[in-house]
């Protein structure tokens, strides 16, 4: 099992352009000028990403108001997507990465302890990527319930 490097501030955000729930594509490049928050889960409709995900719904008109976007992303089809974000009444984009291209070039692939177990795996992570497109905060193993609260905490948001 190998360890991929890791994202931190300062450096430039790797680009990418992925498909969406509704296989639209989207780019990094189309944030620029805002910030916006990246953040990789698992996997859509399983109780921690869940978790995860409505907090970042039910705090996006205030990270909106702060000049803050926000991007999901995990290995899940965009039609898995679709289900997730129509189920859970997401308004923010949540994109397609099942090769592990972005995943694996943001250093949020990669080992893990999951039940005592050391497994490859989607390492839950999130980042800050600035106006110029520069990492200005990365977070990795970062834990669902309680996430965007501290977050928000962090950003003085």
């Amino acid at each position: 099992m190998t360890e991929n490097p890791r994202l931190s501030p300062g450096d430039a955000a790797p680009d990418f352009t992925l498909p969406d729930a509704d296989g639209k594509p989207v780019s990094l490049a189309d944030y620029r000028g805002r910030k916006v928050i990246v953040y990789f889960y698992p996997a859509a409709s399983t109780p921690g990403c869940t978790k995860e995900a409505c907090d970042f719904r039910d705090n996006l008109s205030e990270l909106d108001g702060a000049g803050i976007d926000v991007i999901g992303i995990s290995p899940d089809k965009p039609a898995k997507l679709a289900k997730f974000r129509d189920n859970e009444a997401l308004t923010f984009p949540l994109l397609s990465d099942p090769e592990r291209e972005v995943l694996i070039a943001w250093g949020a692939y990669g080992e893990k302890t999951m039940y005592g177990k050391k497994i490859q795996g989607v390492i839950r992570s999130t980042f800050l990527v600035d106006e110029q497109g520069k990492i200005a905060l990365a977070q990795y193993n970062v834990r669902a319930t309680g996430h965007v609260a501290k977050l928000r905490r962090d950003l003085s948001v």
